[in-house]
């Protein structure tokens, strides 16, 4: 309960319920807690309204060692339009029963539901994650995989959307989850403007490794051997024709050691980052600007609009006109 005099923090119209099970990760649950309340439209009105529930109303024991207090008991998750469940310890016991209930109550009236971490055994033992693909903490993954054969275990990935359910990797994981479904909801400004606020990378794909493995080299790579500045390099460049070899050069090494360096600091291939950065940016210019279609194909470095259109719906489901026309319309 607020303290008297406690200033009242403006509300969106979007209900997020965050359901902590004993045992929770506290920032499993800060983390998308602190997204979903900085996300707010030009005007600064808030997208969502964030709040805590447990099994019975009371506080629950955290892992770090102090107990959170919660707003409500399970009946907020009837309310609900979406619930995450955060990170918990005790995996290898099967959730509260009522908890469970719960959850499929909420997945069957068609809420959104959303796990960081370990939260997705809460996740499968409700059934939500049954012939979907799912993940969790890397070091978890094969407990998850085991205890739930019908759920495809995706152990290496940062996040993954199916739709109406989305599970995520421990702790930063869970930032990158609740930016893509800032994203998703309010688009690629919206989502930045909540990174920048979180001081957190503004987008990092899905697909993307949970850890790196150290270079193959039979000497390690010096600390200060990061391709960052080549990143930010060609982040300023997209526009122009990038190849793989201009960003080998700029990072003064072989295309070949400048291609396996790189997977193993960010998980994914060079082509494949800068396609996902130049898809970012075509988003920016579709939600801010008015330029033609074609431009923003060039701006973004697709070169046309035909190549725009291709890349952007694989990478978005939709078209770069459907797109502009929904997420300029909510601003």
């Amino acid at each position: 309960m607020a303290r008297t005099g406690a200033p009242k923090i403006p509300q969106g119209d979007h209900r997020v319920v965050a359901l902590c099970l004993p045992g929770i990760v506290a920032f499993d649950l800060t983390a998308p807690a602190q997204a979903f309340r900085l996300a707010h439209g030009p005007d600064y009105t808030p997208h969502y309204e964030f709040s805590t529930c447990s099994v019975d109303g009371a506080p629950v024991p955290t892992t770090t060692g102090f107990a959170i207090g919660v707003e409500a008991g399970l009946g907020a998750l009837r309310r609900a339009d979406t619930v995450v469940v955060p990170g918990y310890y005790a995996i290898h016991e099967p959730p509260p029963a009522a908890a469970t209930a719960a959850l499929r109550a909420a997945a069957r009236r068609g809420a959104r539901l959303m796990s960081v971490c370990t939260g997705a055994f809460a996740l499968a033992a409700a059934g939500a994650l049954d012939g979907r693909r799912a993940t969790t903490h890397w070091a978890w993954a094969r407990d998850l995989a085991a205890a739930f054969p019908a759920v495809e275990v995706v152990p290496e990935v940062l996040f993954v959307d199916e739709g109406e359910v989305l599970t995520s990797a421990g702790l930063s994981a869970g930032i990158d989850l609740s930016l893509h479904v800032v994203r998703r909801d309010h688009g690629a400004a919206c989502a930045d403007r909540v990174a920048r606020m979180m001081v957190a990378a503004p987008h990092r794909d899905g697909g993307q490794a949970q850890f790196f493995r150290a270079p193959a080299d039979d000497a390690p790579a010096p600390s200060d051997a990061s391709f960052e500045s080549t990143r930010e390099w060609a982040r300023r460049r997209l526009a122009e024709p990038l190849t793989v070899e201009a960003m080998a050069r700029h990072a003064n090494v072989s295309p070949r050691t400048f291609a396996r360096r790189f997977r193993e600091e960010t998980g994914t291939t060079p082509l494949q980052w800068l396609l996902a950065r130049r898809v970012l940016e075509a988003r920016r210019l579709l939600e801010e600007s008015d330029l033609p279609v074609e431009a923003v194909a060039e701006a973004a470095g697709f070169g046309n609009a035909a190549s725009l259109r291709d890349h952007f719906r694989r990478a978005t489901s939709t078209t770069p006109t459907a797109y502009r026309r929904t997420f300029q319309a909510a601003a």
